[in-house]
């Protein structure tokens, strides 16, 4: 038998569903994901213990605190 089986309801949802359905990425939700970036500190940082970033023109301090965590501040 060709095509499909009978009683078959198509599961797929138009993209006016998807865009109310709040377990459907939006596609800008769904390219921030897949853009993460992980790194370690220590290449980050190198032989130091501070690192100046800079982000929309503001300058924010990394460093490693004497406990060893991290402290971002700008």
């Amino acid at each position: 038998m060709h095509g499909r089986p009978t009683g078959f309801q198509s599961t797929a949802m138009s993209e006016t569903e998807q865009s109310k359905d709040p377990r459907v990425l939006s596609k800008n939700e769904s390219r921030q994901q897949t853009k993460t970036v992980r790194m370690r500190v220590s290449d980050l940082l190198a032989d130091s213990r501070e690192a100046i970033l800079e982000h929309n023109g503001q300058e924010y301090r990394l460093r490693i605190t004497a406990s060893g965590k991290l402290l971002l501040t700008k």
